[in-house]
C-alpha cells in the first residue's frame, strides 16, 4: 500500500513569501467575506514556540473579556503556526502576534498587560505599521478589499510641511501644529483642539494628515492644538467635567487666537476626541456651543457614568442632549461595528441628535476601538466640518 505523502509545509510557505501575510482568499460561501489567514513562521535554530497567540484588535479583545483566547491561538503546522479568520471584505484591523513560551496567558488584566508588553508586529505582514507608545511595538495594519481608504495617512514628500511648537498653557501640554505658510499677520485661521494629543503628535503624526489635507484644499489652513490628556488625570477630564472644557474654552483657546492667530469662530472650531475624548468633545459642544460650534466624537464612551445599558443612571450626555432644546453645535459621529461595547450607546446618541434637528453626520465603519480605523475618520471628519470653509 502507498503512503499519503508527507505535508512539508514548503508550498504553504511559499505561497506566503510570494504575497506576504496574512493570506486573504475569497469565502467561498459569500463574496461579501473573505478567508484572512495569520501565520507565523519558526524561528531557524531556535526550539519552537509552545504557541502563537492572535491580537486582532477588538476581535480578539472580544474573547478576552468573555474569558477564553481559545479562538485565537494559532494550530500547529509544519514549520510554523496558522489560524484563520471569516471576516467581512471592508474589515480594517491592527494586530498583532504574541509567541507562546510556556503556559498560555490568563485572561485577566494583569496577564493581558503582559501580553500587549510583548506582543509583536507581523514579520510577514505586507500592511503599514501603526507605532505604538509607551514601550510598547508597532501593530501591523490588515485593511481588506472594501475598507474605506485612507489616502490622507502616511506622509508625502511632495507636500510642504507645516511645523510643531509645543507649549504649556494653565499647566497643559501642548502640541501646536501651524499649517506651511502660517503667518501672524494672517488669518484668523480655523482651530482644532484634539484630544490625546501625545499620541496623535507624538506617535501617529498626524501633522502629516493635516498638512496633506490642506494641500488638496480639502481643509482650510488650520492651526491644531494636540493637548496632552493621557495622563493620570485623564478619567477625571475626560468625564464630561465642566471645570475641564472651560479651561480649552477659556484660557487655552484665548492663548491660541494671541499667540498663533486662531479664530474666536465657533463655526470654524473643531473639538476632537476618541473613546472618553469623543465623549468629551460632544459635552463640550453641549455645554459650550458657542465656542466649540464642531464635534467630531469617534468611538465615544456614551454609556458613561454607568456600563450598564438600560441603567437609570447610565448614558447621561444623551439623556441631557434628549432633555433641552437644540443647540447650533455640528456633530461628526462615527463607531465601529465590532465595538460591542459602544455601538448600541453610539446609536442612541445618534437618534436622540437626530429627533432634536442636530446637523450631525454619522457612519458606522467595520472595525474596532483602534487607531488603525480612526487615523482615517479623524481626516475625514475634518474635512466634512471644515471642508465648506476650505472651498469658500
Amino acid at each position: 500500500m502507498q503512503s499519503e505523502p508527507r505535508d512539508t509545509g514548503d508550498e504553504f510557505w511559499a505561497r506566503v513569501a510570494a504575497e506576504g501575510a496574512p493570506l486573504v482568499d475569497p469565502d467561498p460561501d459569500d463574496p461579501a467575506y473573505r478567508r484572512v489567514t495569520f501565520v507565523l513562521r519558526d524561528e531557524p535554530g531556535e526550539p519552537p514556540y509552545d504557541g502563537v497567540l492572535a491580537l486582532v484588535h477588538t476581535v480578539t479583545d472580544k474573547d478576552r473579556h468573555a474569558g477564553d483566547l481559545t479562538p485565537h491561538l494559532m494550530e500547529r503546522r509544519p514549520g510554523g503556526w496558522s489560524r484563520g479568520y471569516r471576516l467581512r471584505a471592508d474589515h480594517r484591523a491592527s494586530y498583532q502576534l504574541y509567541p507562546v513560551r510556556g503556559a498560555v496567558p490568563g485572561t485577566r488584566r494583569a496577564d493581558w498587560l503582559r501580553v500587549l508588553d510583548g506582543a509583536l508586529p507581523d514579520p510577514l505582514g505586507t500592511g503599514p505599521r501603526l507605532p505604538a507608545r509607551d514601550g510598547r511595538h508597532p501593530s501591523t495594519v490588515l485593511a481588506l478589499p472594501e475598507a474605506p481608504a485612507q489616502p490622507y495617512a502616511e506622509r508625502r514628500a511632495d507636500v510642504p510641511r507645516g511645523r510643531t511648537v509645543r507649549a504649556e498653557v494653565a499647566g497643559r501640554r501642548i502640541d501646536v501644529h501651524l499649517p506651511a505658510g502660517h503667518r501672524a499677520d494672517a488669518g484668523p485661521y480655523p482651530v482644532l483642539v484634539l484630544l490625546d494629543g501625545e499620541m496623535w503628535g507624538e506617535v501617529l503624526s498626524f501633522g502629516d494628515t493635516l498638512d496633506n489635507l490642506t494641500a488638496e484644499g480639502l481643509i482650510p489652513p488650520t492651526v491644531a492644538l494636540l493637548v496632552h490628556t493621557m495622563g493620570p488625570g485623564r478619567p477625571a477630564d475626560l468625564s464630561c467635567n465642566p471645570d475641564f472644557v472651560d479651561l480649552l474654552a477659556d484660557r487655552i483657546l484665548p492663548w491660541a487666537a494671541a499667540e498663533h492667530r486662531a479664530t474666536a469662530d465657533p463655526a470654524r472650531t473643531v473639538i476632537a476626541g476618541q473613546s472618553a475624548g469623543g465623549l468629551t468633545a460632544a459635552f463640550a459642544a453641549f455645554r459650550r456651543p458657542a465656542r466649540f460650534g464642531n464635534a467630531l466624537s469617534q468611538s465615544g464612551s456614551f454609556w458613561w457614568p454607568d456600563g450598564t445599558e438600560f441603567d437609570s443612571g447610565g448614558e447621561w450626555l444623551t439623556r441631557r442632549f434628549a432633555a433641552t432644546e437644540r443647540g447650533g453645535a455640528r456633530f461628526w459621529i462615527e463607531v465601529g461595528l465590532q465595538e460591542w461595547m459602544l455601538l448600541t450607546q453610539n446609536r442612541h446618541l445618534r437618534d436622540v441628535l437626530t429627533a432634536r434637528g442636530y446637523d450631525l453626520a454619522y457612519r458606522e465603519f467595520n472595525g474596532g476601538h483602534d487607531y488603525a480605523c480612526w487615523r482615517g475618520g479623524l481626516a475625514d471628519g475634518l474635512v466634512h466640518l471644515l471642508g465648506g470653509s476650505a472651498r469658500r
